[in-house]
Formats: structure tokens, C-alpha cells, sequence
């Protein structure tokens, strides 16, 4: 199953690790000979977020020998666009600005979603269209709102399966942070449908996630992707690898004399160890 036109898409918050590489492995193989593979920089977190990050993680992707058929997107580049796409759904009355600080909006919870975020509880639900130019506060769907609108949930097909969505666990999820006006929900969205995506590859821990994002596709007027979630590479604790947690860089991995041939080796193997079954063991959070 290949010929598919697919993408690698790392925020640049850090250097690459194995995990990285095994995930561009992945998208890499579902294109192909016959397809196209993409790399797109997921980079609209301005405090996490470095160019020079941005830069270590191209080098590294090119002495691994992983090409993008395209230029590279870097989504910074784009805000005006993504904040358009939340226009759209701002002028169909699906979101709403919410004041609410971190900490008043989790003692109002009211449950965790599948992905293991807290549900917003609605305290500024109502307020859709309104503009409060003089209070921080970020863009939340309304998310009984869009349902109500599409009149179903959407599913979605993970390879040969077919997933029944999960969109009304997530609650009014944010599609506007405070500090830029957008989010990650809309940012991948809007960027799978504009580069025509046709298969998205990412890892287990967005499994949950595809609810959300197949409810933007439908209102915004999107194609549906196939979507192949992988399992994800732990540590010896069995927590995933991340920057956060200081999981060994490639670049590490190169000075103790690593080829990268003996690193995407190493990658693959790993993955293999932790495969994904489509969600069947898989719960999020």
C-alpha cells in the first residue's frame, strides 16, 4: 500500500531523535516510488519554537538522505492564512472567544477527553462571533455546534479500517491560542488539505486527535485522507521519546560515529518492536 503523497511534519522545539527518524521512515515508505513525500515544519509555537532548531533539523534530514519533492513549509510563515480558515467557521457561528485562565478552565472541567486533555466545561460558550479585543482569551469550536451542523460524527478510514470518530469526548477543543490566534487542530488541517495530502503517517499518540481534525475537514469543505497511525519508540521507563525528557539526539548519535544508514537500521527496528494495531490497543492519553 504506497504511491500515496505523504508528509513528515516535526515542530522544531528541539533536535530530532530516533523517534523522529522512525516517523519519517514511515512516511517516507507509505509514498513510495510511485508517490510524494513532503517535509513541513510545524512551527507556530513562537516560545518553543527556534529557527536555529529549525535549520539543525533540515541538516539532519538531509544527511539521512530524506528529501522533500516540494520546498519545505514552515507554517509561521502562513498565520494570516490559517486565521482566515478560523474566520470561516467565526462568520458560521461555530466559535466562540473563552476568557478563561488554565486554571479556571480545569477546575470547570468536565471530563478527559480521549487524547487525555481536560474538556472545557462551556462557562464562555455563547458568546460566538463576539470580539474581546481587551481581554486575552482564545477561540474554542463549539463542538455540539459543528456536529449539529454536519449532522453526523465523522469517521474516519485508518488503513483497511474504518474508525468511528469520537469528536463529541473532545468537547470545545481551541483552534485560536492566545498568542498567535491559531492552534494545532486547524494548523494541520488546513496545511494536510492545501498540500494534498492523501495519506497522513504520524504516530500513535495523535490516533485520538483524528476525531477532531476530520470534523475541521468536513466544515471547512476538505478531502478526507487515508490515515496510518505508528507505534511509537519508549524509552526504558516506556515513556515515548521526546526532547522534553532529553531522549539521546541524532546528533548524538552521529558523534559516537553512527552512520545513518546504521541510524534508520536502528529506527526501523525499533518501531517494529512497538507495533500499532489501528487503536485496537490504544486508548490515548
Amino acid at each position: 500500500m504506497t504511491g500515496f503523497r505523504t508528509r513528515f511534519a516535526p515542530s522544531p522545539t528541539g533536535f530530532l531523535h530516533l523517534g523522529h527518524v522512525a516517523s519519517a521512515c514511515h512516511a517516507r515508505d507509505m509514498a513510495g516510488h510511485d508517490g510524494t513525500f513532503l517535509i513541513r515544519i510545524e512551527d507556530i509555537d513562537p516560545q518553543r519554537c527556534l529557527p536555529a532548531f529549525t535549520q539543525a533539523l533540515l541538516d539532519d534530514l538531509e544527511w539521512l538522505g530524506f528529501e522533500s519533492a516540494e520546498p519545505v513549509i514552515c507554517q509561521s510563515a502562513h498565520l494570516p492564512y490559517y486565521r482566515s480558515m478560523l474566520d470561516t467557521l467565526r462568520e458560521q457561528g461555530l466559535v466562540y472567544a473563552c476568557t478563561c485562565s488554565r486554571a479556571e478552565m480545569q477546575a470547570g472541567a468536565v471530563g478527559i477527553a480521549p487524547d487525555g486533555s481536560a474538556v472545557y466545561g462551556g462557562h464562555c460558550r455563547g458568546r460566538h462571533g463576539q470580539i474581546v479585543p481587551d481581554q486575552p482569551h482564545v477561540w474554542r469550536l463549539d463542538m455540539d455546534a459543528a456536529l449539529k451542523r454536519l449532522g453526523f460524527i465523522p469517521s474516519w478510514q485508518e488503513g483497511a479500517q474504518c474508525i468511528e470518530g469520537r469528536a463529541q469526548d473532545f468537547g470545545d477543543v481551541v483552534l485560536g491560542r492566545r498568542d498567535n490566534g491559531v492552534s494545532y487542530h486547524l494548523c494541520v488541517t488546513c496545511d494536510d488539505a492545501r498540500q494534498g495530502i492523501t495519506c497522513v503517517t504520524r504516530g500513535a499518540d495523535l490516533y485520538e486527535a483524528t476525531s477532531v481534525h476530520r470534523v475541521l475537514q468536513e466544515l471547512l469543505g476538505f478531502a478526507a485522507p487515508l490515515y496510518v497511525h505508528h507505534g511509537l519508540i519508549c524509552d526504558e521507563a516506556g515513556r515515548k521519546l521526546s526532547k522534553r525528557d532529553g531522549a539521546e539526539s541524532l546528533r548524538a548519535l552521529r558523534e559516537k560515529g553512527m552512520s545513518a544508514a546504521a541510524i534508520i537500521a536502528l529506527a526501523r527496528s525499533s518501531i517494529a518492536r512497538t507495533p500499532f494495531n489501528g487503536g485496537a490497543d490504544y486508548s490515548g492519553g
